[in-house]
C-alpha cells in the first residue's frame, strides 16, 4: 500500500483535510466521503491527479472514483491519514442533520426512481397510441386502440399502488400493507359512487367546496378521483409508517403477524379516504396552480429560466422536485406546459457533443462522446454531462444556452404535454392531445428540439478546440513527491506494452445492454471502461477468462480481474447493490486467486435485489482499454455465460 501513501494524502488534503470528513467508505469504484463543507474541497485538483477517475457529487456524499485499487486507496486512508471509516459499508448514515430540500430531494428520488422505467414505457405506449390516432392509422372505434389504451393507460391508473411499494420501502412500512392503501384509492366502486346521489355539501363557500356521497360512522367522506394521483399516497405512505411503528410496538409477538396489518389498514384507509387524501389533494392542487399562475405571468421568463437551469438542476437532483409538478399538473389541468419547457435542454445538449465529435482528434474523447451523443438523442444526457461538457465548462454553459433557447420557443409556442413518457424524440407523441388528436404540438416540438440542437452546434463549433496534453497534477506541498509520481507516469507510459490481444468471454446470461444505458453516469460515460452490460437471467457470474482475482468486494456485489494476456476488467453485479451488505450474494473466490476460464466467482439472488429496489444490470467493461488499440463488443440482444463478447484488439 506504500505507492498509495502520497495519492492518499493529496486526496484527503484536498477534500478539505481531515477535520472536513465526517466519515468515509468505498464501494467497489469510488471512495464515499461524507464532508462538512463540501465547497471546500478542490474539485478540479482531484480530478486532475493521476490516480484518480473523476469526482461525482450525488446523494450527499463526494465520491472519488478511483477505479479497481480503491480498496487499497481506501486502506491507505484509514491507516496514515487517521480517517474515521462509515459505520456499514455505505457511508449514507451520519449523525449531521440533512438540510430539508436533501431530505425531500432524496425522498422524491427514491420513490420515482424504481417506477420511472415502467413509467416511461407506459408514457411512450399511450403516445404511440395517440400518434396512430391522429394519423387515422388505427380506428379509435376498434378493439387494437382499445388493447393499446389498456396497455398504456393501466400503470397510469393504478399508479398510488406502485407508488405505494416504492414509497413504503423509502419510509420503511410493509410493502403490501402501502399497496392495500393504494389500491383503496383506486377501488372500482368509488367513481360510481361519486356519480351517485348528493347527501349534501360541505365546506359551503371556500374554494374547498365539496359534495358529500356517503358518510364513514356518520363523518362525511370527500371522495376524490385518485387515479394517476402522485401526493395522496405518498402522504398516506409516509402516515402509515407511523402507524405500523407505533402498532408494531403494542401488539404482542404472537399476533403481529396479522394483527399489525389488521390494525394499521383499519386505521389507515379510512383516515386516508377521509383526511389524508383530500388534504394531499387540494395541496397537489395548490403546488399545480402556483406553478402555471408564476409560468402565466411571463412564459417566456419561465421557459429561459428552467431551460437554462435544467442540466443543473440533473446535476443536483433539483429536478426531482418538479417532477410531481408535471404529473399534477398533468392529471388536474390535462396537460403540463411549465415543467415541459426544458424539452430542449437535452437537444441543446448533443448539437454540443457532435460539435466536439467532429472538431476532436483525441480518440479517448471520441469514445466517450459517441455513445454519449447516442444516448442523448433518447434524453439519457448524464453521459454527455458528465463525459464531455461539463469537464470542459464553456461547452457545459453552452448547452444551457441553448437549453434556455428551447425553453423560451417552448413557452411561446405553447407546447404542452399531455402524457408523461419517453424522452429525447420518444416525446414528440406526448405533445399530441388525446382529446383532439391535434398533432401541431408535436410539430412544435420537433422545431424546440431544432432549434435548441443548432443553436448548441453553432456556438460550439468555432469554438472548440483540442487542449494540449498536460501532466497529471498532483496537489502537494512535497514538489519532489509531485515529481515522482510524474516521473513513474511517464516511464509507464514509454514502456513496451505487455498486453495482448484477448477474446472475453460473457460472465453472465442475460439480455445485452449498452454501456451509455447504464442507469449510472460513471460506468454509461464510459470514464471507468470500455465494454457492454448483462440484464443478467441466471444469477451466476464466471470467470471471463483464465487470469487473477484482483479485487474482491467482501460484499459479493462486484469483481475485478487480471487475465493472463493483461487485461483488466471489472464486473459490477447490478448498480448501488453495495448497500445489501452482502445479502443476496455468495461469493466462491477469494482476492488473489487465479481462475480458469468458465469458473464460478459469484451467485446472487436477481428477485432479491429487484426486491430491494436496485437495478441488477450489470456492467463488464474493460478499465485499461487505453492500452488496446479498440474494445469490440458482441452484438446481438442475448447472450449465454461463456460465449465471446468482448475483444480487446491491441
Amino acid at each position: 500500500m506504500a505507492k498509495y501513501t502520497q495519492l492518499a494524502a493529496d486526496i484527503v488534503k484536498n477534500v478539505g483535510g481531515k477535520g472536513n470528513v465526517i466519515s468515509l467508505a468505498h464501494c467497489i469504484t469510488r471512495l464515499r466521503f461524507k464532508l462538512k463543507d463540501e465547497k471546500k474541497a478542490n474539485t478540479e485538483v482531484l480530478k486532475a491527479m493521476n490516480g484518480v477517475v473523476t469526482v461525482v457529487q450525488s446523494g450527499g456524499q463526494y465520491q472519488v472514483v478511483i477505479g479497481n485499487a480503491v480498496g487499497e486507496v481506501y486502506d491507505e486512508i484509514l491507516a496514515s491519514q487517521g480517517i474515521q471509516a462509515a459505520g456499514g459499508d455505505t457511508a449514507t448514515q451520519d449523525d449531521a442533520p440533512k438540510k430539508p430540500l436533501d431530505m425531500f430531494i432524496d425522498t422524491v428520488s427514491g420513490i420515482f426512481t424504481p417506477v420511472l422505467g415502467v413509467l416511461a414505457a407506459s408514457g411512450m405506449i399511450k403516445g404511440l397510441t395517440a400518434l396512430l390516432a391522429a394519423f387515422q392509422i388505427i380506428d379509435t372505434n376498434l378493439g387494437t386502440y382499445k388493447v393499446m389504451s389498456v396497455i398504456g393507460d393501466a400503470f397510469f391508473y393504478f399508479l398510488p399502488i406502485f407508488l405505494g411499494f416504492s414509497a413504503a420501502k423509502k419510509f420503511k412500512m410493509s410493502e403490501f400493507a402501502a399497496m392495500a392503501i393504494g389500491a383503496s384509492l383506486v377501488y372500482p366502486s368509488l367513481p360510481q359512487i361519486m356519480e351517485g346521489e348528493v347527501l349534501y355539501d360541505v365546506l359551503v363557500g371556500t374554494i374547498f367546496e365539496s359534495p358529500v356521497h356517503l358518510e364513514f360512522l356518520g363523518i362525511p367522506v370527500l371522495l376524490m378521483t385518485y387515479a394517476s394521483s402522485v401526493i395522496p399516497i405518498i402522504l398516506a405512505v409516509f402516515v402509515g409508517s407511523k402507524v405500523e411503528k407505533f402498532y408494531m410496538g403494542v401488539v404482542p409477538t404472537l399476533l403481529k403477524g396479522f394483527g399489525v396489518p389488521f390494525l394499521t389498514l383499519l386505521t389507515m384507509i379510512p383516515l386516508t379516504l377521509l383526511v389524508v387524501g383530500p388534504v394531499a389533494t387540494w395541496a397537489g392542487q395548490a403546488v399545480g396552480a402556483a406553478a402555471t399562475g408564476i409560468f402565466n405571468i411571463s412564459p417566456l421568463l419561465a421557459g429561459l429560466f428552467i431551460g437554462a437551469c435544467w442540466q443543473v438542476f440533473v446535476m443536483f437532483g433539483l429536478h426531482w422536485g418538479l417532477i410531481p409538478i408535471m404529473i399534477q399538473n398533468i392529471v388536474t389541468y390535462g396537460a403540463d406546459p411549465v415543467v415541459i419547457t426544458m424539452f430542449g435542454t437535452t437537444f441543446a445538449q448533443i448539437g454540443v457533443v457532435l460539435a466536439i465529435i467532429l472538431k476532436t482528434k483525441d480518440q479517448k474523447l471520441k469514445g466517450i462522446a459517441i455513445p454519449a451523443f447516442l444516448s442523448g438523442i433518447f434524453g439519457v444526457t448524464e453521459p454527455a454531462i458528465y463525459g464531455v461538457t461539463l469537464p470542459r465548462k464553456k461547452f457545459f454553459i453552452i448547452s444551457c444556452i441553448g437549453g434556455a433557447v428551447g425553453g423560451a420557443l417552448v413557452a411561446l409556442l405553447g407546447v404542452k404535454l399531455y402524457i408523461f413518457g419517453g424522452l429525447g424524440i420518444f416525446q414528440y407523441p406526448c405533445f399530441i392531445d388525446p382529446a383532439t388528436n391535434d398533432v401541431s404540438g408535436m410539430y412544435n416540438g420537433m422545431i424546440v428540439s431544432a432549434v435548441a440542437f443548432a443553436v448548441g452546434f453553432a456556438m460550439a463549433f468555432p469554438l472548440y478546440k483540442d487542449e494540449a496534453p498536460a501532466p497529471a497534477v498532483v496537489a502537494t506541498n512535497e514538489t519532489t513527491a509531485a515529481g515522482d509520481i510524474a516521473l513513474q507516469v511517464t516511464q509507464n507510459e514509454n514502456s513496451a506494452p505487455t498486453i495482448k490481444r484477448e477474446i472475453l468471454k460473457s460472465p453472465l446470461t442475460g439480455n445485452l445492454v449498452a454501456l451509455s444505458d447504464v442507469p449510472d453516469e460513471v460506468f454509461s460515460s464510459g470514464v471507468l471502461g470500455k465494454g457492454i452490460a448483462v440484464e443478467p437471467t441466471v444469477g451466476k457470474v464466471i470467470a471471463p477468462a483464465d487470469g487473477e482475482i484482483t479485487t474482491l468486494f467482501p460484499t459479493g456485489h462486484a469483481v475485478g480481474i487480471k487475465t493472463n494476456n493483461g487485461a483488466e476488467i471489472l464486473i459490477h453485479i447490478g448498480m448501488d447493490t453495495v448497500k445489501m451488505n452482502g445479502d443476496g450474494f455468495k461469493t466462491h473466490v477469494q482476492q488473489g486467486d487465479k481462475v480458469k476460464q468458465g469458473q464460478l466467482l459469484i451467485e446472487f439472488d436477481i428477485a432479491k435485489i429487484k426486491a430491494a429496489g436496485y437495478p441488477v444490470i450489470t456492467p463488464f467493461v474493460v478499465t485499461n482499454f487505453a492500452e488496446y488499440k479498440d474494445i469490440i463488443t458482441a452484438d446481438g440482444k442475448t447472450i449465454n455465460g461463456g460465449d465471446n463478447l468482448i475483444t480487446a484488439a491491441v
